[in-house]
């Protein structure tokens, strides 16, 4: 149902699971476990699998911080998109991968919840993508310092208005890791 014409096509989409981003992250071992889990579902089913990795002045290229997680590996030919906005599409080639594949449906997972997945999920729909968000496979860290809810409540409430979310010819859905199926 994407506004995007000729895009039938399912991607899988893993964003910034990297050392630096999901070290101190709420429920970091469940979630990167889930998130494998939707990365192996995504290849037993001929699923496209697009890896992004930010960089920024706190988490440089290349750096350990930088690096995927251990528990995860991109494999040939999977893409990989390398951006510095916590849109994945902004000033990235992610578009150009996508269309290339006939993608117009994502599954989103990744972190961090409130900042580069609430961005990409968005940037995703205004672009005439389908959405769905897999709400056991993202996380974040705890900014109640700073005056935001703690991580379960952030997660929480992306899941709830996400699940809820509405553009004409597009859909937004959440899923679970366990309901997900190709």
């Amino acid at each position: 149902m994407a506004t995007l014409s000729g895009r039938s096509n399912t991607a899988v989409l893993v964003v910034d699971v990297q050392n630096g981003v999901v070290s101190g992250a709420y429920e970091r071992d469940l979630v990167v476990g889930n998130i494998g889990a939707v990365v192996g579902k995504a290849r037993a089913g001929g699923v496209p699998v697009v890896w992004v990795q930010h960089s920024s002045d706190n988490l440089q290229k290349d750096s350990d911080e930088w690096q995927l997680v251990p528990e995860l590996s991109r494999e040939e030919p999977e893409a990989l998109v390398h951006k510095k906005y916590p849109d994945s599409f902004e000033g990235t080639d992610l578009e150009d991968v996508l269309a290339a594949a006939g993608v117009g449906h994502l599954v989103v997972s990744g972190a961090q919840t409130d900042e580069c997945i609430r961005s990409t999920i968005h940037g995703a729909m205004t672009r005439g993508y389908d959405v769905t968000l897999v709400g056991d496979a993202h996380t974040t860290e705890d900014l109640s310092e700073w005056g935001a809810p703690t991580p379960d409540k952030v997660i929480a409430h992306t899941n709830l208005y996400w699940d809820n979310h509405e553009a004409p010819n597009r859909t937004a859905t959440v899923t679970k890791t366990a309901d997900l199926t190709f």
